[in-house]
């Protein structure tokens, strides 16, 4: 049986065809002529891995309550600097080649590698312990000029303050021995400033230099000869930070009361911690970030001081070397670890 074909129906699927093809093409033609949103791009430089995971989640959700979720409408170039200090040059040069919106550092050292790196890419600094006027990063806090910009923790400013506590809740303490590491900040604090607030406060100070791990023995064995009864760690650098817990032993087995300039020490068994509320510091990056990606210039953008600052003491610490702290101390504190 032969079906004949109307030469209408024919022509009607071709039309309906055709009408059909015309309305993808028309539907196809706006996506294809719109351009895909830019995803900005952030190279964050890690720090201490002893304190990179409190910084990277403050910094995070603060970029949430913003807005900025991570892989939908911002993205992260991660290097790690701490496990690969002298790289840290070569992973800025690579975040700086990807052309990346914005870079995050953490401390003095990696500030000042971004800013030789890149004159144009925003730098944003997570919160410094030494002066960023005094290093050379930036003309002035309230201006800062150039494409550096952030947080700063105002670390060896605070030294007079925590040698004050120190004796607060250890009255009896006259000799205190300051190990520190001869890094930006440190040394001009451990030099200068210290001995000032330590005259006024009676103190005998006497400073021990760390430069590598292998140090730390030969100095705490000159340490105990000294017969110190008050232990003070400044602002630290890497290989301070890297070895908390044997600082911390140490002054623990050597029934030494500390004073550290950072609160993971403290967390670790060190005896008290007394500065800025770093996480309060890690949350204002956000802020930067977001200010940078609507616009605003580094130059523009006021370096934040902290504005919150946290006594921390560890009762427990205090027990393991029959230390009894003062009430009126203990008042003040912001945080009591027993």
């Amino acid at each position: 049986m032969t079906v004949v074909r109307s030469p209408w129906s024919v022509v009607s699927k071709a039309i309906l065809c055709l009408a059909l093809c015309a309305m993808l093409f028309a539907l196809c033609l706006p996506a294809g002529a719109q351009q895909p949103k830019k995803v900005p791009r952030i190279g964050y430089l890690a720090g201490s891995a002893a304190t990179e995971s409190t910084r990277a989640e403050a910094i995070r959700v603060a970029l949430r309550e913003l807005g900025y979720i991570e892989g939908q409408n911002i993205a992260f170039e991660y290097r790690d600097a701490e496990l690969k200090r002298d790289r840290a040059s070569e992973f800025l040069a690579e975040l700086v080649r990807l052309k990346v919106d914005i870079i995050v550092v953490p401390g003095t050292g990696p500030a000042r590698a971004a800013k030789n790196a890149t004159k144009t890419i925003p730098i944003v600094m997570t919160g410094l312990g030494a002066d960023p006027v005094e290093e050379g990063l930036i003309e002035s806090l309230a201006r800062p000029g150039g494409n550096v910009t952030g947080v700063t923790n105002l670390g060896r400013e605070l030294g007079g303050k925590r040698l004050e506590l120190l004796k607060e809740a250890v009255p009896k303490v006259a000799r205190v021995a300051v190990l520190y590491e001869p890094v930006a900040g440190s040394v001009r604090e451990v030099k200068e400033l210290l001995p000032v607030a330590a005259r006024a406060l009676g103190l005998t100070i006497q400073p021990w230099e760390v430069r590598a791990a292998d140090d730390f023995e030969r100095v705490f064995a000159a340490i105990s000869k000294w017969r110190p009864d008050g232990l003070f760690v400044p602002a630290a650098g890497p290989v301070m930070t890297a070895n908390q817990k044997r600082i911390v032993d140490f002054a623990l087995k050597s029934r030494l009361p500390s004073m550290y300039s950072l609160r993971l020490f403290v967390d670790a068994g060190g005896l008290m911690y007394y500065g800025a509320d770093l996480a309060d510091s890690y949350r204002r990056v956000a802020y930067y970030v977001d200010r940078i990606l609507k616009g605003a210039k580094p130059a523009d953008l006021p370096v934040e001081q902290p504005t919150k600052f946290e006594l921390v003491i560890n009762l427990k610490t205090a027990k393991q070397i029959g230390l009894t702290i003062p009430q009126s101390v203990l008042y003040r504190a912001d945080k009591v670890i027993k």
